[in-house]
């Protein structure tokens, strides 16, 4: 029974590999407005007029799915989708699995595919962790400022100090008492940092520096908030399932398989974000002047996220190189949706100015992200850089605010968690260089997909010749062992919607010709035992029970190199040991547990004279 619970439950869930993958249209909003049916009624129409053939459009997760016969038709629907809908939607070209909706139902999906098989592009990315350190400690020379002043402790100047690889926050004053003052001050507020006086050249100096493991924290911090960047751009790309990963202390691994449009993978990484905060007019009309193109003096015309437009002063507040983080919640007198933001010190004492002298006016938040799209100019392709600015928060300024302050207003917690996402991960956290770059075609990709399952084929082929032939009825028993491992295998990596690269490829490979080696330990031993004179019951029961302690030896010793190469490898070792480790465990399964159940429906419960082996 339970044997056949795992081929039933295996073959449902390795099922939907076989099905496939349409080309298709991924369209979702590029802001937080979801999409709706009046968009899906809106493409269907469009591409019925413009008779370009498709197969089925789908609104589900706010996000439309529209599936093509072909790449051609695929291409064509997306010029036109695109242009008709304008830059508020992304159109990503994607592939989409062709999964039946009983099988989905059952949560039944086909694996993923690697770069090396589906195509693609992938990124090797180096992050300037040292910079990140830099940043910090030039926010401390901001902060230590304005701490000093208010506590009217004197200092003669205050800068960087760079020795070698030691840096540090230096401090310069008139007299050793004046330093002790300013320690004691300093380290009641940032109790974290090292101080460490210093006297030199007749003057005296105070040395505020990170400590190692503070250190270790904002490289980490910058390497997280970076990878948080690229994940939020992504997700622009429509892409299924981006590989965007850690390597090592300062490089990032990014994946894109399946992308089509590479040249757009890397504009959409490249891109640039900021924030502005400016006040907002309320004496003029703002739709009156998106309407007529007359905007008054020392005003600017902005478009609103939530639609709309916006009058807004051309003197800027604040921009957002001073939040050092952002965080989404709930106001605490009201309960609505809000998002908390910390200024440094240089920015807190800008905010603290502009809003107490603006008390009960309206303030903008207005995003600006820097973006580089290649269009066809006269059949060349041309770089084309555009600037979007969109205002995707007004609110009344009750207090003089400073460092810390929220922005409310917003429509529900899921905006003000994007909107604490863009705030905090707007920006790279630290500069990032490309320093590998590869793109791979999907018919390389498809090349490697045929010839991977050519040789798993070939081995599977080979293997099932030879064990039918050595070892006659006892063969097909473990080549029937042999078919449902492969099963087994396919349904445990589409179950953990784990990644299928050319090594995993290989490592299942590996895994069909390793699952026969318990069979030919079992068998070996049977027939030992038959030659001894033992009776064929006697012998098979014998066999078993004799050969279990040397597979599981056997297994045991490789699954600890598999594991050893998982922990120690990178992405395509740690593929191939993710297949060998399941291979391991579903071969002992199906050729001890699955050979002996057939072999004792076959042979159990009568005599017999002779076996077939």
């Amino acid at each position: 029974m339970l044997i056949l619970v795992v081929l039933v439950g295996s073959s449902l869930y390795a099922l939907p590999n076989l099905y496939g993958e349409d080309p298709a249209l991924q369209i979702t909003s590029d802001r937080s407005q979801p999409v709706d049916s009046s968009t899906q009624e809106k493409i269907r129409t469009l591409l019925d007029d413009a008779s370009v053939p498709y197969g089925s459009i789908t609104l589900a997760d706010e996000q439309i799915m529209v599936r093509f016969p072909d790449t051609d038709s695929q291409l064509e629907g997306k010029d036109l989708v695109k242009e008709a809908l304008g830059r508020g939607y992304v159109v990503a070209l994607n592939l989409a699995p062709r999964t039946p909706d009983w099988l989905r139902a059952l949560n039944a999906s086909p694996m993923y595919l690697g770069l090396d098989l589906r195509g693609g592009v992938h990124f090797l990315m180096e992050v300037d962790v040292e910079a990140a350190v830099y940043q910090a400690e030039e926010r401390y020379i901001s902060d230590f400022r304005g701490l000093l002043r208010e506590s009217k402790v004197r200092y003669a100047k205050i800068g960087r100090y760079i020795r070698g690889e030691n840096s540090a926050v230096e401090i310069k004053f008139s007299s050793p008492e004046v330093r002790d003052k300013a320690e004691v001050v300093l380290d009641g507020e940032y109790p974290d940092l090292k101080y460490t006086p210093q006297d030199r050249d007749g003057s005296y100096y105070l040395l505020a520096s990170l400590a190692e493991k503070e250190r270790r924290e904002v490289r980490k911090l910058a390497l997280k908030q970076n990878i948080t960047t690229l994940r939020n751009r992504v997700n622009e790309l429509g892409v299924a399932e981006p590989v965007i990963q850690q390597q090592g202390d300062d490089r990032i691994v990014v994946q894109l398989p399946g992308v089509q449009d590479t040249a757009r993978a890397k504009e959409i990484l490249g891109a640039t974000a900021t924030l502005e905060f400016r006040l907002a007019d309320e004496t003029h009309d703002a739709e009156d002047a998106a309407r007529t193109g007359r905007v008054p003096a020392g005003l600017k015309l902005y478009s609103q996220r939530d639609g709309g437009h916006a009058l807004l002063k051309n003197r800027v507040m604040l921009t957002g190189d001073y939040i050092i983080d952002a965080s989404s919640g709930l106001e605490s007198q009201t309960g609505s949706s809000a998002v908390f933001i910390t200024l440094d010190g240089k920015g807190a004492s800008i905010f603290s100015k502009v809003t107490g002298e603006n008390i009960k006016k309206l303030m903008a938040v207005v995003f600006i992200e820097k973006k580089t799209e290649t269009r066809m100019v006269d059949g060349k392709p041309q770089k084309i850089r555009r600037t979007v600015e969109e205002v995707i928060n007004v609110a009344r300024i009750q207090d003089q605010l400073s460092k810390r302050f929220q922005i409310t207003g917003l429509n529900s917690t899921k905006e003000a968690h994007n909107l604490a996402l863009l705030l905090r991960a707007g920006a790279l956290a630290a500069p990032i260089e490309i320093v590998e770059e590869r793109t791979v075609g999907p018919s390389l990709g498809q090349d490697n997909i045929d010839q991977g399952m050519a040789s798993v084929v070939i081995g599977f082929v080979l293997v099932l010749v030879f064990m039918a032939m050595w070892y006659r009825g006892f063969g097909l028993v473990a080549n029937l062992a042999l078919g449902l491992n492969l099963i087994v295998i396919v349904a445990v990596l589409s179950l953990l919607q784990a990644t299928l690269t050319l090594p995993g490829i290989a490592g299942i490979v590996l895994t069909v010709g390793m699952a026969v080696d318990a069979n030919v330990l079992i068998f070996e031993r049977i027939r030992e035992e038959l030659r001894n004179g033992i009776s064929p019951q006697a012998a098979i029961n014998s066999g078993y029970a004799k050969a279990f302690s040397t597979i599981a030896d056997a297994n045991i010793t490789t699954l600890i190199a598999a594991v050893i190469l998982f922990g120690f490898g990178t992405g395509p070792i740690k593929g191939f040991a993710i297949t060998l480790s399941i291979g391991i465990a579903t071969s002992m399964f199906t050729a001890i547990m699955g050979t002996r159940a057939v072999v004792n429906l076959i042979y159990g419960g009568r005599r017999i004279e002779k076996l077939s082996i």
